[in-house]
């Protein structure tokens, strides 16, 4: 199964979309009824003409909830760019594009909506700008559909598109360490509290015990749903809705992660490697306060800068992150810093628990530089330095690798001498 998200500024047709695709409106709250403007993430599902059954998660595009937004294009393998024919690209256009951009979504289309509503030549121009706005960009060169979601213009053709972008996507592989960023939590009367979220690396089933991290609460999974309907087990890549025992909604609030007891300690410290977005409104400096985002997770955050003064606008650059609340991640998570009002950069966080550095240090630089490029053997003697000696899950944790492959490596680097098994 995959995940598709939808991207886009506000009253742009995003959740009219969606509903036409899907049969299900995807907001849920009176208030967004009632102001006819997306506040909260939607979710729906379909099967499209292949049999391929899809999750979708429905983004808000107004500015003030990009925070929303945020918790809810982590764990897509496709977006849909939302841009209206009759106004073409806006500011939050180009503000979700860039975050799409920085989280590495590769695979994605834009969905010209409301094509009903202006004539070819526009709708040429407004192909032209938004193939602008795409260059330089993880989606650029993505393939564009015109519809109505009103009279059904062009939907046949975007199934189609849909599923042919799809057939190209790489299903996600089973690490054997379930992660479910939790991103809506809600008591259903007779069954108590429900989680729902996308499930990533590893798989889960009814009866197994679970750790909340960061707040290490353990307790079991009474029940899974998924496009509600009950299953037993679940694997990466689907959406899941997850029952559980003897927890309360205060409990399972939205960024705790889902996970298998003992393996994911939260961290406040995350070296990476960041990128400032071109449109910047101002650089970052050593220092500086930032919103750090990643999964559905956001913490107050200082970016501490370690080979630059500052980073100015479309800049990129080391830099390790003092989080102001402990939260769950691991190599190769991918994040967004943001100030008060704007989106700053991004990256992929490189070393989950590093010790403090001091700037400006060429040993620490060389050695993040071979944790983001080096081979599973480079990224477990890397993992090794940080926490000797070390167990296999800590090894695992750090250098990122499934445990297969975490004990092939130090099972190659014992036998090279460059480990010593105790």
């Amino acid at each position: 199964m995959y995940v598709i998200g939808t991207a886009g500024h506000v009253d742009h047709g995003k959740s009219t979309l969606v509903k036409a695709l899907t049969g299900i409106d995807p907001d849920r709250l009176q208030e967004e009824k009632a102001r006819e403007m997306t506040i909260e993430l939607g979710f729906a599902w379909l099967t499209l003409p292949s049999g391929r059954e899809i999750s979708v998660v429905d983004v808000p595009g107004h500015e003030r909830f990009i925070k929303n937004m945020l918790a809810g294009v982590g764990g897509i393998d496709l977006a849909m760019l939302i841009v209206a024919a009759d106004e073409s690209v806006m500011p939050q256009t180009r503000e979700h594009l860039a975050i799409l951009d920085l989280l590495q979504v590769k695979r994605g289309l834009v969905v010209l909506t409301k094509a009903d509503t202006v004539d070819e030549d526009w709708i040429g121009l407004v192909k032209v700008e938004v193939e602008e706005a795409l260059r330089g960009t993880s989606l650029e060169g993505a393939p564009m559909a015109e519809v109505s979601a009103i009279t059904g213009q062009g939907m046949p053709e975007l199934l189609q598109l849909l599923d042919s972008t799809l057939e190209e996507s790489v299903r996600r592989e089973d690490l054997g360490r379930p992660r479910l960023s939790i991103d809506r939590s809600f008591v259903m009367t007779g069954f108590g509290t429900v989680v729902t979220g996308t499930l990533l690396d590893g798989s889960l089933s009814v009866g197994q015990e679970i750790e909340m991290v960061p707040s290490g609460l353990r307790r079991r999974i009474r029940g899974l749903q998924s496009h509600q309907q009950k299953v037993e087990s679940i694997g990466p890549g689907n959406r899941v809705a997850v029952n559980l025992a003897s927890t309360t909604q205060d409990e399972a609030e939205r960024g705790q992660v889902l996970t298998l007891p003992g393996w994911l300690r939260p961290t406040r410290i995350v070296d990476v490697r960041i990128r400032m977005i071109p449109s910047a409104p101002h650089p970052i400096k050593h220092n500086l306060g930032v919103t750090f985002h990643t999964g559905t997770s956001e913490s107050f955050a200082r970016v501490r800068l370690l080979d630059v003064p500052e980073l100015k606008p479309g800049q990129e650059g080391w830099a390790q992150i003092h989080l102001a609340d402990p939260l769950a991640v691991v190599k190769g998570d991918y994040f967004v810093v943001r100030s008060s009002q704007s989106t700053l950069g991004g990256g992929q966080v490189i070393d989950p628990d590093p010790s403090r550095h001091r700037r400006f240090q060429q040993g620490v630089l060389e050695k993040l530089e071979v944790m983001a490029e080096g081979s599973p053997e480079d990224l477990v003697l890397k993992a090794l330095e940080t926490v000797e000696p070390a167990g296999l899950t800590a090894l695992e944790r750090g250098a990122n690798l499934a445990a297969e492959q975490t004990a092939e490596s130090v099972g190659a680097l014992v036998e090279s001498g460059d480990v010593v098994a105790l």
